[in-house]
């Protein structure tokens, strides 16, 4: 199943061109994201972020409760775990 993973944005800039990608924190984990679905998300912002891309923004507390439900469930491993190569 796919999840859009919440997560704080730590920085924002664009690319040579034009294309607007931040730093997220996924509950310490950080990875890049391409914020060019979310405009208006800004450092200190809370995105959804679905294979890379920020979707949409949310609010910091329903941040926290889909994080929370997401680490219950076991969902958040493949932001942690390398990945095998075929």
């Amino acid at each position: 199943m796919c999840l859009g993973v919440p997560g704080r944005v730590l920085e924002v800039w664009e690319t040579s061109s034009g294309l607007r990608m931040g730093k997220v924190s996924f509950g310490g984990i950080v990875k890049e994201v391409c914020l060019a679905y979310v405009p208006e998300a800004e450092v200190g912002d809370y995105v959804i972020v679905h294979v890379g891309f920020a979707i949409s923004r949310i609010d910091e507390d329903e941040a926290r409760r889909v994080f929370e439900f997401l680490e219950q469930m076991g969902d958040l491993d493949e932001l942690s775990a390398p990945r095998e190569e075929a």
